[in-house]
Protein backbone atom coordinates (compact mmCIF):
# COMPACT_ATOMS: atom_id res chain seq x y z
CA UNK A 1 0.00 0.00 0.00
CA UNK A 2 1.09 3.17 -1.26
CA UNK A 3 1.49 5.96 1.95
CA UNK A 4 1.66 9.63 0.94
CA UNK A 5 2.31 11.61 3.93
CA UNK A 6 1.50 10.89 7.93
CA UNK A 7 0.11 13.46 9.69
CA UNK A 8 0.11 13.52 13.65
CA UNK A 9 -2.80 14.65 15.61
CA UNK A 10 -2.44 18.09 17.25
CA UNK A 11 -3.57 18.90 20.55
CA UNK A 12 -7.04 20.17 19.00
CA UNK A 13 -7.78 16.75 16.92
CA UNK A 14 -6.95 14.43 19.91
CA UNK A 15 -9.25 16.43 21.88
CA UNK A 16 -12.23 15.96 19.22
CA UNK A 17 -11.02 12.19 18.37
CA UNK A 18 -11.64 11.44 21.76
CA UNK A 19 -14.97 12.97 22.67
CA UNK A 20 -16.19 11.64 19.18
CA UNK A 21 -15.17 8.05 20.61
CA UNK A 22 -16.85 8.59 23.84
CA UNK A 23 -19.59 9.69 22.25
CA UNK A 24 -20.30 6.62 20.05
CA UNK A 25 -19.11 4.43 22.93
CA UNK A 26 -21.74 5.77 25.64
CA UNK A 27 -24.32 7.58 24.20
CA UNK A 28 -27.75 5.85 22.16
CA UNK A 29 -28.11 8.37 19.89
CA UNK A 30 -31.31 9.40 18.05
CA UNK A 31 -31.27 11.93 15.24
CA UNK A 32 -34.12 13.34 13.67
CA UNK A 33 -34.45 16.00 10.60
CA UNK A 34 -35.98 19.05 10.63
CA UNK A 35 -37.13 20.67 7.05
CA UNK A 36 -37.11 24.19 7.82
CA UNK A 37 -39.11 25.95 4.95
CA UNK A 38 -36.95 29.23 5.15
CA UNK A 39 -38.50 30.77 2.40
CA UNK A 40 -40.70 33.89 4.88
CA UNK A 41 -37.72 34.14 6.54
CA UNK A 42 -35.09 34.44 3.79
CA UNK A 43 -37.59 37.17 2.09
CA UNK A 44 -37.07 39.11 5.34
CA UNK A 45 -33.01 38.50 5.95
CA UNK A 46 -32.03 40.19 2.63
CA UNK A 47 -33.79 43.52 3.71
CA UNK A 48 -32.56 42.79 7.51
CA UNK A 49 -29.19 44.55 6.84
CA UNK A 50 -30.63 47.75 5.44
CA UNK A 51 -28.52 50.95 6.43
CA UNK A 52 -26.03 49.11 8.21
CA UNK A 53 -22.77 50.34 7.65
CA UNK A 54 -21.25 49.14 10.40
CA UNK A 55 -19.88 45.66 9.81
CA UNK A 56 -20.23 44.19 13.78
CA UNK A 57 -23.64 45.14 13.35
CA UNK A 58 -24.31 43.32 10.45
CA UNK A 59 -26.54 39.99 11.42
CA UNK A 60 -25.71 36.77 9.32
CA UNK A 61 -27.82 33.65 8.75
CA UNK A 62 -25.57 31.83 11.39
CA UNK A 63 -26.58 34.57 13.91
CA UNK A 64 -30.24 34.29 13.08
CA UNK A 65 -29.99 30.50 13.33
CA UNK A 66 -28.61 30.56 16.62
CA UNK A 67 -31.38 33.03 18.17
CA UNK A 68 -34.23 30.57 16.93
CA UNK A 69 -32.41 27.00 17.88
CA UNK A 70 -32.38 28.96 21.43
CA UNK A 71 -35.62 30.40 21.62
CA UNK A 72 -36.71 26.56 20.68
CA UNK A 73 -34.27 25.32 23.80
CA UNK A 74 -36.37 27.80 26.15
CA UNK A 75 -39.60 26.32 24.72
CA UNK A 76 -38.38 22.67 26.20
CA UNK A 77 -35.69 23.59 28.49
CA UNK A 78 -35.03 19.30 29.02
CA UNK A 79 -32.89 19.70 26.27
CA UNK A 80 -30.91 21.84 27.45
CA UNK A 81 -29.52 19.76 29.78
CA UNK A 82 -26.20 17.74 30.60
CA UNK A 83 -26.00 14.51 32.23
CA UNK A 84 -23.97 12.71 34.90
CA UNK A 85 -24.91 8.60 34.39
CA UNK A 86 -23.49 5.73 36.45
CA UNK A 87 -24.23 2.51 34.48
CA UNK A 88 -22.71 0.49 36.87
CA UNK A 89 -24.86 1.63 39.56
CA UNK A 90 -27.82 2.78 37.13
CA UNK A 91 -28.17 5.72 38.48
CA UNK A 92 -28.95 9.12 36.84
CA UNK A 93 -29.34 13.15 36.94
CA UNK A 94 -30.07 15.80 34.66
CA UNK A 95 -28.99 18.76 35.21
CA UNK A 96 -31.25 21.97 34.16
CA UNK A 97 -29.55 25.33 33.34
CA UNK A 98 -30.30 28.39 33.92
CA UNK A 99 -28.69 29.33 30.76
CA UNK A 100 -27.93 28.43 27.69
CA UNK A 101 -24.31 28.06 26.73
CA UNK A 102 -23.84 26.61 22.74
CA UNK A 103 -20.68 25.14 22.30
CA UNK A 104 -19.84 26.56 18.17
CA UNK A 105 -17.57 25.28 16.22
CA UNK A 106 -15.59 27.89 14.76
CA UNK A 107 -12.93 28.22 11.86
CA UNK A 108 -10.20 30.41 12.20
CA UNK A 109 -8.10 32.62 9.63
CA UNK A 110 -5.05 29.63 9.64
CA UNK A 111 -7.99 26.91 8.87
CA UNK A 112 -7.80 25.61 11.96
CA UNK A 113 -10.92 24.48 13.75
CA UNK A 114 -11.57 25.60 17.55
CA UNK A 115 -15.21 24.98 19.49
CA UNK A 116 -15.90 28.09 21.35
CA UNK A 117 -18.20 28.47 24.28
CA UNK A 118 -20.79 31.37 23.53
CA UNK A 119 -21.92 31.91 26.79
CA UNK A 120 -25.45 33.08 27.98
CA UNK A 121 -27.08 33.49 24.08
CA UNK A 122 -30.49 32.24 25.27
CA UNK A 123 -30.73 35.91 26.78
CA UNK A 124 -28.95 37.64 23.91
CA UNK A 125 -30.60 39.74 21.38
CA UNK A 126 -30.03 39.28 17.75
CA UNK A 127 -27.55 42.14 17.87
CA UNK A 128 -25.72 41.12 20.80
CA UNK A 129 -25.21 38.10 19.46
CA UNK A 130 -23.35 38.96 16.12
CA UNK A 131 -21.32 41.27 18.44
CA UNK A 132 -20.40 38.26 20.98
CA UNK A 133 -19.75 35.96 17.83
CA UNK A 134 -17.30 39.22 15.88
CA UNK A 135 -15.87 39.38 19.40
CA UNK A 136 -14.70 35.75 19.87
CA UNK A 137 -13.61 35.38 16.40
CA UNK A 138 -11.59 38.30 16.54
CA UNK A 139 -10.12 37.17 20.23
CA UNK A 140 -9.55 33.55 18.86
CA UNK A 141 -7.45 35.28 15.99
CA UNK A 142 -5.35 36.49 18.48
CA UNK A 143 -4.92 33.10 20.49
CA UNK A 144 -2.25 30.69 20.52
CA UNK A 145 -4.33 27.23 20.24
CA UNK A 146 -2.37 24.87 21.76
CA UNK A 147 -2.02 26.97 24.84
CA UNK A 148 -5.75 27.90 24.94
CA UNK A 149 -6.76 24.38 24.59
CA UNK A 150 -4.02 22.98 26.73
CA UNK A 151 -5.26 24.68 29.77
CA UNK A 152 -8.64 23.12 29.28
CA UNK A 153 -7.56 19.75 28.95
CA UNK A 154 -5.42 19.95 31.71
CA UNK A 155 -8.46 21.19 33.53
CA UNK A 156 -10.20 18.14 32.53
CA UNK A 157 -7.62 15.52 33.20
CA UNK A 158 -7.52 17.17 36.84
CA UNK A 159 -11.30 17.01 36.71
CA UNK A 160 -10.78 12.98 35.98
CA UNK A 161 -8.57 12.90 38.90
CA UNK A 162 -11.25 14.34 41.25
CA UNK A 163 -13.47 11.18 40.14
CA UNK A 164 -11.58 8.96 40.02
CA UNK A 165 -10.39 8.37 36.91
CA UNK A 166 -6.50 7.79 37.51
CA UNK A 167 -4.91 5.35 34.92
CA UNK A 168 -7.00 7.92 32.41
CA UNK A 169 -5.45 10.87 33.82
CA UNK A 170 -1.78 9.00 33.49
CA UNK A 171 -2.43 8.14 29.96
CA UNK A 172 -3.01 11.32 29.03
CA UNK A 173 -0.33 13.21 31.09
CA UNK A 174 1.74 10.74 29.75
CA UNK A 175 0.22 11.18 25.47
CA UNK A 176 0.70 14.63 25.66
CA UNK A 177 4.15 15.24 27.65
CA UNK A 178 6.64 12.49 26.83
CA UNK A 179 9.07 13.69 24.21
CA UNK A 180 8.57 13.03 20.12
CA UNK A 181 5.75 13.59 17.37
CA UNK A 182 2.68 13.23 19.66
CA UNK A 183 4.06 15.48 22.11
CA UNK A 184 1.96 18.64 22.99
CA UNK A 185 4.51 21.94 22.95
CA UNK A 186 3.43 24.28 24.71
CA UNK A 187 4.94 28.20 24.86
CA UNK A 188 7.85 28.81 27.29
CA UNK A 189 10.25 31.43 28.08
CA UNK A 190 10.37 35.00 26.75
CA UNK A 191 6.97 33.34 23.90
CA UNK A 192 4.92 32.73 27.23
CA UNK A 193 4.94 35.74 29.25
CA UNK A 194 4.51 38.21 26.45
CA UNK A 195 1.55 35.63 24.89
CA UNK A 196 0.06 35.71 29.00
CA UNK A 197 0.97 39.42 28.83
CA UNK A 198 -2.01 39.75 26.47
CA UNK A 199 -5.06 41.13 27.91
CA UNK A 200 -7.78 38.35 28.31
CA UNK A 201 -10.42 40.74 26.82
CA UNK A 202 -8.37 40.01 23.54
CA UNK A 203 -7.45 36.99 23.31
CA UNK A 204 -9.36 33.34 24.19
CA UNK A 205 -9.61 31.95 28.02
CA UNK A 206 -10.48 28.35 28.96
CA UNK A 207 -13.88 30.24 29.70
CA UNK A 208 -14.61 30.91 26.01
CA UNK A 209 -13.52 27.00 25.57
CA UNK A 210 -15.00 25.16 28.08
CA UNK A 211 -18.06 23.01 27.11
CA UNK A 212 -21.26 24.80 26.78
CA UNK A 213 -24.81 22.99 27.03
CA UNK A 214 -25.74 21.89 23.92
CA UNK A 215 -23.80 22.11 20.50
CA UNK A 216 -24.59 23.89 17.13
CA UNK A 217 -22.71 23.13 13.99
CA UNK A 218 -23.72 25.23 10.84
CA UNK A 219 -22.18 23.38 7.79
CA UNK A 220 -24.16 26.24 5.81
CA UNK A 221 -21.70 28.45 6.95
CA UNK A 222 -18.54 26.60 5.36
CA UNK A 223 -20.11 25.35 2.50
CA UNK A 224 -22.71 27.18 1.21
CA UNK A 225 -23.12 24.99 -1.93
CA UNK A 226 -23.96 22.02 0.34
CA UNK A 227 -26.48 19.91 -0.69
CA UNK A 228 -28.56 17.34 1.28
CA UNK A 229 -28.13 17.15 5.10
CA UNK A 230 -26.62 15.63 8.43
CA UNK A 231 -27.72 12.25 8.95
CA UNK A 232 -25.64 10.95 12.11
CA UNK A 233 -24.59 13.60 14.45
CA UNK A 234 -22.56 13.19 17.74
CA UNK A 235 -23.37 14.65 21.48
CA UNK A 236 -20.71 15.59 23.20
CA UNK A 237 -21.08 14.10 26.75
CA UNK A 238 -22.18 15.06 29.27
CA UNK A 239 -24.75 17.49 26.88
CA UNK A 240 -27.90 15.58 25.52
CA UNK A 241 -28.48 17.29 22.67
CA UNK A 242 -26.74 18.60 19.61
CA UNK A 243 -28.27 20.53 16.14
CA UNK A 244 -26.44 20.62 12.84
CA UNK A 245 -27.76 23.22 10.55
CA UNK A 246 -27.35 22.37 6.38
CA UNK A 247 -26.69 25.27 3.78
CA UNK A 248 -30.49 26.69 2.32
CA UNK A 249 -31.26 24.77 -0.63
CA UNK A 250 -34.33 24.82 -3.11
CA UNK A 251 -36.86 21.21 -2.21
CA UNK A 252 -40.04 20.66 -4.14
CA UNK A 253 -42.85 21.08 -0.81
CA UNK A 254 -46.39 20.53 -0.49
CA UNK A 255 -48.22 23.77 0.35
CA UNK A 256 -51.70 25.14 0.34
CA UNK A 257 -52.43 28.39 -1.72
CA UNK A 258 -54.83 31.11 -0.64
CA UNK A 259 -57.75 28.64 -1.07
CA UNK A 260 -56.31 25.71 1.73
CA UNK A 261 -56.00 23.52 -1.81
CA UNK A 262 -52.45 21.89 -1.48
CA UNK A 263 -50.13 22.32 -4.21
CA UNK A 264 -46.26 21.28 -5.43
CA UNK A 265 -43.95 24.51 -5.15
CA UNK A 266 -40.22 24.84 -5.15
CA UNK A 267 -39.06 26.55 -1.72
CA UNK A 268 -35.96 27.16 0.46
CA UNK A 269 -35.19 24.68 2.66
CA UNK A 270 -32.45 24.41 5.82
CA UNK A 271 -32.22 21.39 7.13
CA UNK A 272 -31.88 20.88 10.35
CA UNK A 273 -30.44 17.76 12.36
CA UNK A 274 -31.66 17.22 16.20
CA UNK A 275 -29.58 14.54 17.99
CA UNK A 276 -31.23 13.60 21.50
CA UNK A 277 -29.35 11.19 24.14
CA UNK A 278 -31.95 9.19 24.51
CA UNK A 279 -31.17 8.02 28.51
CA UNK A 280 -32.13 11.44 29.34
CA UNK A 281 -34.57 12.14 26.41
CA UNK A 282 -37.71 10.62 24.61
CA UNK A 283 -38.71 12.63 21.16
CA UNK A 284 -41.88 14.27 22.90
CA UNK A 285 -39.82 16.13 24.84
CA UNK A 286 -38.75 17.66 21.77
CA UNK A 287 -42.04 18.36 21.08
CA UNK A 288 -42.57 22.10 22.33
CA UNK A 289 -38.82 22.78 20.34
CA UNK A 290 -40.38 22.03 16.70
CA UNK A 291 -43.32 23.46 17.80
CA UNK A 292 -41.74 26.80 18.81
CA UNK A 293 -39.76 26.44 15.55
CA UNK A 294 -42.98 25.87 13.04
CA UNK A 295 -43.94 29.45 14.72
CA UNK A 296 -41.08 31.22 14.14
CA UNK A 297 -40.71 29.97 10.61
CA UNK A 298 -44.37 29.86 9.37
CA UNK A 299 -44.56 33.91 10.53
CA UNK A 300 -41.19 35.20 11.28
CA UNK A 301 -42.37 38.99 11.32
CA UNK A 302 -44.61 38.70 13.71
CA UNK A 303 -42.36 36.49 16.10
CA UNK A 304 -40.88 37.43 19.74
CA UNK A 305 -37.78 38.17 17.76
CA UNK A 306 -39.35 40.72 16.12
CA UNK A 307 -41.09 42.84 19.12
CA UNK A 308 -37.38 42.40 20.85
CA UNK A 309 -36.11 43.56 17.41
CA UNK A 310 -38.22 47.12 17.62
CA UNK A 311 -37.52 47.46 21.30
CA UNK A 312 -33.74 47.53 20.75
CA UNK A 313 -34.04 49.46 17.60
CA UNK A 314 -35.90 52.08 19.80
CA UNK A 315 -33.48 51.87 22.53
CA UNK A 316 -30.16 52.67 20.14
CA UNK A 317 -32.62 55.12 18.08
CA UNK A 318 -31.06 53.73 14.53
CA UNK A 319 -32.86 54.36 12.10
CA UNK A 320 -34.31 50.90 10.04
CA UNK A 321 -35.96 51.03 6.73
CA UNK A 322 -37.14 47.96 6.96
CA UNK A 323 -39.66 48.06 9.95
CA UNK A 324 -41.41 44.25 9.26
CA UNK A 325 -38.03 43.29 9.38
CA UNK A 326 -37.33 43.25 13.27
CA UNK A 327 -38.76 40.07 14.03
CA UNK A 328 -35.73 38.14 12.98
CA UNK A 329 -33.07 40.77 14.21
CA UNK A 330 -33.63 41.16 17.62
CA UNK A 331 -29.34 42.04 16.93
CA UNK A 332 -29.62 44.28 14.59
Amino acid sequence: MSVYKKETFGIARKIVSNMTAQSWEEIPHITSSYEADVTELMQYYKKLNEGVTDHNDKITINTVVLKIICEGLKAAPKMNTTLEFNRKLVRGTLVYHTQIDVSMPMILKTGEMMTVNMHNLGNKSLLEIAHAVNDTARRANNSNMNEAMYEVSLDNTLQGLKEGKIAQAICRLYGSKMPGKHQVHNLTGKAKKEYYGISAKDRLTKHDIEQGTTTISNFGSVYRGQKGECFLLEIIPPQTTAFAVSAVQDRPMVVKDENGNKKIEIRQVMPITVAIDHRALDFGDCKPFFERLDAIFADPNHSEMARERIAEYVKTRRRCSAPCFFILSENG
